[in-house]
């Protein structure tokens, strides 16, 4: 068993292993891509993804797997299901079929099963078709048996994939639910079933809001909002690729009511194919930057909270990352909630912190004055946790420059006339690897009582940003050098005020 903790476990090897993130999974070696099968049992995660088992490009996609006790430190497990001759194992989820509605277990010895889309291949009888078929396990997804009669669910359509199934109990009934997409009409397909075998067509949703690429990586779940449980909502994800917020790959999410058969949207902007994106900034957006796609949220988690992970890359460069023989990284773990913004539910996101519990901050300061300029602050900063809030006052930007050296910069800025916080990497190190990598990613981010509150997260190869308590979030990749560790604070004119500044180092 290969642990992937963090970098500092495996052996130093110079050069492009320098990005390998110390806090964000990636597999030892080769291609990673979409989570997949996400869940929690008996006190383990299990983060099951899509994986090319013998190259670090996309190909032979298998599920990888890796486990943690606690979504931070993660144990890399054998491939759990392989490809074959017959079917590349693409994106799914996976349940813990508790009272054997499958019969795939015993009493005694309820199964785990996956529900993965077979893309079948030219030496299929059913070549060229996606369908969805079931493999399960008996000791805790160590080993994965594939169901002999797969599929369990096919349509004839060579674009239905990713299903994400879970238990819904409600007036309806009690069922095993599965959303899934029928990719090219950007459409969701639900579907229910009693035994996970034999599945009954309930509804569609879509085309509706961004449509610009294919819809995938659907999901579905409840929440309640600002922690009522006699006030909920449904909160359905669509991954779309390309077409997202900031360019390529993106995900989206609706709110609405799902009543164990139909999904209807309350937060609906456009409906149908949007022939331009002059509404984009209106849709609900799960990040704004370039590297958060496919993200999907565990099953079975203890006290119903809801926790999601995406892949950290996007599709437009995602194969020219100059990262060698290992390819892509996980985003840390997310806990999702509900809240009210204007009357209205939106969604809410607080990373699965790594620095909890870590000591006094490298860095503190207290309140003060900014005057205009950069102001340097002393140590490194290359893997950390900046927590930082800003008063702009009269000022006209107000930000932060991290894994600086030189000219080499990653600059998180908010502009008071505009309201908008941005993150450019235009300037953060290795850029030219691709035409589509330079950027800058922007969001609306309304000041509160005048203040701008922004938890970051910086790893080997990436930048998070967490606006005012996680109400939006930018996610993007960045290769800086080496001796790009050093941090600034940076106001342009005057009048803005710094309420308050930590670092925190694992």
């Amino acid at each position: 068993m290969a642990s992937l903790t963090t970098a500092a476990d495996a052996p130093a090897v110079a050069g492009t292993d320098r990005f390998r993130p110390q806090w964000h999974f990636s597999a030892r070696r080769n291609w990673l891509n979409d989570p997949n099968g996400l869940i929690y049992l008996n006190g383990t995660y299990h983060l099951f993804y899509q994986h090319n088992p013998y190259g670090a490009d996309w190909g032979n996609m298998s599920w990888g797997h890796a486990t943690s006790q606690d979504l931070l430190y993660w144990d890399e497990q054998p491939v759990a299901i392989p490809c074959d001759d017959q079917e590349a194992i693409f994106s799914g989820s996976a349940v813990f079929d508790r009272y054997n509605t499958s019969g795939l277990g015993t009493p005694d010895i309820p199964p785990l099963v996956a529900i993965y889309t077979s893309a079948y291949s030219d030496a299929s009888p059913l070549a060229g078709r996606q369908a969805q078929s079931l493999a399960y396990s008996l000791d805790e997804g160590r080993t994965w048996t594939k169901y002999h009669g797969n599929p369990v669910l096919d349509r004839a359509s060579a674009e239905f994939r990713d299903p994400k199934v879970f238990w819904y109990d409600g007036g309806a009934g009690s069922y095993w639910v599965m959303v899934a997409v029928e990719a090219v009409q950007r459409q969701v397909v639900l579907y229910k079933s009693a035994d996970l075998k034999a599945w009954e067509f309930l509804s569609t949703f879509g085309p509706a809001n961004a449509t610009g690429g294919v819809w995938e990586c659907p999901d579905l779940f409840e929440l309640p909002i600002d922690g009522d449980p006699a006030d909920t909502r449904w909160v359905l994800v669509v991954n779309i690729n390309p077409g997202g917020i900031a360019g390529g790959s993106a995900g989206q999410y609706f709110i609405g009511e799902f009543d164990g058969e139909v999904f209807r949207s309350g937060s609906t902007v456009t409906e149908g194919l949007q022939e331009d994106g002059s509404r984009m900034r209106e849709y609900g957006w799960l990040d704004w930057g370039r590297d958060y796609y496919a993200a999907v949220s565990f099953s079975n988690v203890p006290d119903g909270r809801r926790i999601m992970i995406g892949w950290m890359n996007n599709w437009d460069y995602a194969a020219a990352t100059p990262t060698g023989g290992w390819r892509s990284a996980m985003s840390l773990p997310r806990e999702v909630s509900l809240t009210r913004v204007g009357g209205m539910p939106v969604l809410r996101q607080h990373a699965v912190d790594p620095f909890t519990g870590t000591g006094s901050p490298w860095v503190r300061l207290g309140p003060q004055a900014l005057a205009a300029g950069v102001l340097p602050v002393a140590g490194p900063a290359e893997v950390a946790r900046i927590d930082v809030e800003f008063q702009p006052g009269t000022a006209g930007r107000v930000g932060l420059m991290v894994r600086m050296s030189g000219a080499e910069r990653t600059l998180i800025s908010y502009d008071v006339a505009l309201g908008t916080l941005s993150l450019d990497r235009r300037e953060s190190g290795q850029v030219d690897f691709h035409g589509a990598f330079p950027s800058v990613e922007t969001v609306a981010v309304p000041l509160r009582d005048g203040r701008l509150r922004l938890q970051v997260f910086l790893d080997r190869c990436s930048v998070e940003v967490f606006a005012q308590d996680g109400l939006a979030t930018i996610t993007d990749l960045v290769f800086p050098s080496g001796a790009a560790t050093a941090l600034a604070i940076f106001a342009q004119g005057e009048g803005a005020h710094l309420v308050g500044f930590d670092v925190v180092g694992p």
